[in-house]
């Protein structure tokens, strides 16, 4: 079985709607946190991949809500990647509770890309870091 990476954080007020709930686009940035702790753990954060002129845009989002999250509760979220062909890269994520309650299913897809948004190989390097955690 492959690895999964896992990011903890608990929602902040700021997350929050007046009843209480995440607010729905807030997840992009749990989704964000998460992958970039993974790239951080593998080695490279998002802006040392960027020194040397490489970032991962996103291209598609789909998320499938399953619960809400509130204020002050600590939330897990599960990232792989799914898909590393040429200049795809795709990631697949599962937010839950700590006792495991489905909150959110996601995905999201990026092209690997210079700084002038010129399609790019994925780095060797990054695919390598990557394929312990692989899922299809």
């Amino acid at each position: 079985m492959s690895a999964v990476f896992i990011h903890r954080l608990r929602v902040t007020y700021a997350d929050c709607t007046l009843g209480n709930h995440v607010y729905y686009a807030r997840y992009l940035d749990f989704l964000e946190a998460a992958r970039g702790e993974l790239f951080r753990q593998l080695g490279r954060t998002f802006l040392q991949w960027q020194e040397t002129g490489v970032i991962f845009p996103v291209l598609e989002v789909q998320m499938r809500y399953r619960g809400a999250a509130r204020y002050d509760d600590e939330v897990v979220i599960e990232v792989w990647p799914t898909l590393m062909e040429r200049v795809r890269l795709n990631f697949a994520y599962r937010i839950t509770t700590p006792g495991d309650r489905l909150l959110l299913e996601a995905e999201t897809n990026h092209v690997c890309t210079n700084l002038t948004d010129k399609p790019q190989r994925l780095p060797q390097e990054l695919v390598s870091s990557l394929t312990p955690y692989l899922r299809g």
